[in-house]
């Protein structure tokens, strides 16, 4: 069995808490799902400038960027998806033990693989969907994805011959259809600064 000699050493290491106090703010991933063209990476970029910019210390983790690196052997069938998914959180994890405010820009097509990884970062997951109907973001389709795929040329594309189960409940909703990004930014910080916060020892 591969766990037979291995032996975890979480309980003596530095805890979540230490490291938020040290940097004085929460460690919160923010994972931001939505289809393609819906404004996620837009949106990630100039959420992490914006915190950056007030003293917090992020890291973004783009779905395209992990494929090109941690993800890149890993196709877009269910099985490869989870696993991208999977791998995603236990990364975002690794960074919110460190204290880090994580933004995850990931499709995060189903109800299942959202469920997965808020098992893995358990209270760290913040959901943020980025709502749009698809059919403004095959009007936008800003990397020519969907014409693809109309074309056949891209298989298991989400949201033409992969299904996208919109979250029913998710803990921060832009609808980036009916604002623009100046919008859409200024109501996801607002939210987004109640979680991040430190609490005061007053």
């Amino acid at each position: 069995m591969a766990t037979k000699h291995i032996y975890p050493i979480f309980d003596t290491l530095l805890q979540q808490k230490d490291k938020e106090k040290l940097l004085g703010q929460k460690a919160t991933v923010l994972w931001m799902v939505g289809l393609s063209g819906s404004g996620k990476s837009t949106l990630a970029r100039a959420l992490e400038n914006t915190l950056h910019a007030r003293g917090y210390h992020t890291a973004l983790l783009d779905g395209d960027n992990l494929r090109t690196g941690i993800n890149s052997n890993l196709g877009f069938s269910e099985e490869d998806r989870r696993e991208n998914i999977r791998r995603a959180a236990e990364t975002a994890k690794l960074f919110a033990q460190a204290g880090v405010i994580t933004i995850c820009s990931l499709i995060s097509p189903t109800d299942e693989i959202r469920r997965m990884a808020r098992g893995i970062l358990g209270e760290s997951y913040c959901e943020v969907f980025v709502s749009c109907p698809i059919e403004v973001c095959e009007q936008r389709d800003v990397k020519g994805l969907y014409a693809k795929a109309r074309k056949g040329e891209i298989k298991n594309f989400t949201g033409i011959d992969s299904p996208f189960e919109a979250p029913e409940q998710p803990d921060i909703l832009v609808e980036t259809d009916k604002a623009d990004l100046e919008g859409s930014l200024q109501l996801l910080t607002e939210a987004v600064l109640q979680k991040v916060n430190y609490p005061s020892e007053n």
